[in-house]
Order: C-alpha cells, then structure tokens, then sequence
C-alpha cells in the first residue's frame, strides 16, 4: 500500500461511485515471514513482518436487511440476506469474507445488513498472506458497524479461524496476527503458544527485497495438508515416551535421535525442519536486535536449505531465486518465505543496493527460467487499521 491517504481517497470514490454511500475505510497488510516456516501450528516461533502491500475494506450499512460484497480488483458482486448467510464455503473469492461473518455470528454478534468493498494490492498466490489481510480488513469493517471490538491477539485468532472453520485451509496463527499487530520498522517475533510477542527493529538502511517466483500455490491443496499431518505424526511418536510433548516446540533434536526411527521417513525429516527451525528463529530475532547481519543471513540460508530438502516445501524456481541472489552486492540473506511450493523469495538486501539488486536479480531469473517475476521493494508496515 504505497500512499495510504492517496489509497484510501481512491477506494472512497470508488465505494461511491458503485454503492452511492459514503464508507469508513480500513487496510490490513499483507506480510512478509522473514524466518520461521511451518513452526505455527506446532506452537512454534516465527517472525513475520507486515510489508506495505494491503487490502482495503470500504463498508457502509444498508437499509435492506442485505449484505452485499463487491470485488474491486475482480469486478464482482455477491449479495446475501444478512439474516440467511452460507454456512458452508463455495470455492470463491467470497468465502474469505463470509468466513470472517460466520465465525463473529458464531461468537453471538448480530451481523447487520451492510455494503463491503474490497480492493487488494497484495499478490495473490505469492505466499504474502493475500487472505489474512481480506479477513483481518473485513473484520476490522464489520465490527466497526456492529460497534464491537476486539484485542489485535484475539481478532488474529477469530480470522484464523474463518480460514480454518469455512474456508479450509489448515493454517496457523501467523498471517493474521502479523497482518492484525504488525509495526512500522520492526519484525514480529512471535511465540504461537500464548501470541506472546517482542519487536525487533529492522534498520533503515535494510530494504526487504521480495522476489515472486511467479509460481502460484493454494494452501489449501494436499500438499500443505499432507505435511502438517506428518508433523503431527512426529509429535505423537515422541509424545508415546515423553508425554509431555504435545507439539514439536516441546520436543528436541535428540528426540530425533532416540525415536526417529518409528517413525516414517518423511515425519522425521519434516520433525527435523521445525525443530531446528524454531531454534533459528528464537536466534535470528536475537541476532537482528544486536545487528549481527552475517548470523542473520547465515540462519536464513540455513532455513531456506531446511526448508526445501528437509520440508520438501521447495521448488526448482525457488530453490534458483535463492542461489541467483547469493553473489549480487548487498545481499544480507535469502530464502522462500510463506507457505511453500511456490510464491516469493524474501531477500535482505543493504538499502543501498536494493534497487540495483532487484534488477540484477530479475534479469538471471529471467534468463534461467524465461520468466519475467514480479521483485516488490518493501518497507515493514504498520498492523490493521482504520484509514482516517
């Protein structure tokens, strides 16, 4: 989201010039997971930080007991009875709002009849958290009507479970809190037991560089699904000889040793990734707050190779955006970030070089692959908002 007030005027004469009535405007930010990849829901670390890519929900009442959702970037409109909406998903773009609207009717809120307009510049099916930033924004949109209001901890959990409960994708806790309680100039370090949380500031002379393979991904596919699984596997095995250990932050790598072995072949390695990468996680927030760019870029370039041999959660593309960025000027660390098999690269790059960086990159991954990506220069952003 580049200009926020700029935004803002544009999707209020837009809202207008569609639904003839004056809306209160709220943004929620896409995000950027600097480390920390499928640690979420084994109650793990990951650290997360709002980009300045958003989503843009404009909402005003209506008088005709409908509710009525409007896609700016789709040209689209679904319209609803407020007192009859789907219990169940249908596939389109319209079960992330109406998620958000089932799990607050859920929570015992009246939902009012309204008009909604969304409008997103986050990229989607790049692993930049496009569906947290529409839940969080409606949510933040809806409530405002209904005169409710929620701790930014408590609204990332109510979206997470829109995304879980009515769409069905097996997510954690991560995309909408960062995309909830995001902060200007900082990292998120976030501890997905208790959404207890500390900041850790990015300098201002580090620019995130963010690198779209242009290989989409759907989280809610097999693949995602098949990997938390085996994950689980893991923590029950351990859990048969320390009970104690109810998810993988609780278990250690000479678990692994002890027991690996009953398990299968892909929980151990999947076990081994989010073990050692809630260990790089705790670690890299400490060397981000002392300034230590070398162990930072070291920890990175060890989870990205965590990630795609030890999680299988890699690609060909992905794999050659991270090693195509390796010798260029500036480059702190590299690796994929977000869900996996496909999306974007996430680079720390000295501000200096940012510019120059992106381009060289995208001219050798565009000679490897005959694919021109998208290379976005990001700012860590402030959380979820109303836009006065």
């Amino acid at each position: 989201m580049r200009d926020p007030q700029v935004l803002r005027s544009l999707h209020q004469a837009r809202f207008g010039a569609h639904f003839g009535a004056e809306p209160a405007i709220f943004a929620a930010p896409g995000r950027v997971n600097l480390i920390g990849e499928h640690t979420d829901y084994a109650e793990g670390f990951v650290m997360p930080a709002a980009i300045d890519f958003a989503t843009l929900a404009g909402v005003s009442p209506r008088a005709d007991g409908k509710v009525v959702i409007y896609s700016e970037n789709y040209k689209e409109e679904r319209v609803f009875e407020a007192a009859a909406l789907p219990k169940t998903k249908t596939g389109h773009w319209s079960d992330y709002p109406l998620g958000v609207l089932s799990v607050l009717a859920g929570e015992g809120l009246a939902i009012p009849a309204f008009s909604l307009s969304i409008w997103s510049d986050v990229p989607l099916g790049s692993g930049l958290s496009s569906s947290a930033a529409i839940e969080v924004s409606t949510a933040l949109a809806v409530l405002s009507l209904i005169g409710a209001s929620y701790p930014g901890p408590v609204l990332a959990r109510l979206c997470q479970r829109a995304e879980n409960e009515f769409v069905g994708a097996s997510s954690g806790i991560m995309d909408q809190f960062i995309s909830a309680n995001g902060k200007k100039d900082h990292a998120l370090l976030l501890d997905c037991r208790d959404l207890s949380y500390k900041l850790a500031p990015i300098p201002a002379d580090v620019a995130l560089v963010i690198a779209n393979t242009m290989v989409k991904h759907a989280v809610t596919g097999g693949e995602y699904t098949s990997r938390r699984a085996q994950v689980e596997e893991a923590a029950a095995v351990i859990a048969r000889h320390r009970p104690e250990v109810k998810f993988l932050r609780d278990a250690t790598l000479d678990d692994l040793e002890r027991w690996g072995g009953e398990m299968s072949p892909e929980a151990l390695k999947r076990a081994r990734h989010v073990i050692s990468e809630n260990l790089r996680t705790v670690a890299a927030a400490e060397a981000l707050e002392r300034g230590d760019r070398e162990e930072l870029g070291r920890l990175m370039a060890e989870a990205h190779w965590s990630y795609s041999r030890d999680f299988e959660a890699s690609c060909v593309e992905a794999d050659a955006m991270v090693e195509l960025a390796q010798d260029l000027p500036g480059l702190i660390g590299a690796r994929l970030t977000g869900g996996g098999f496909g999306g974007c690269t996430v680079n720390l790059v000295d501000a200096a070089h940012a510019a120059e960086f992106a381009a060289r990159l995208g001219e050798r991954y565009q000679a490897r692959f005959a694919i021109r990506p998208e290379i976005y220069l990001c700012h860590a952003s402030e959380g979820a908002r109303k836009l006065d």
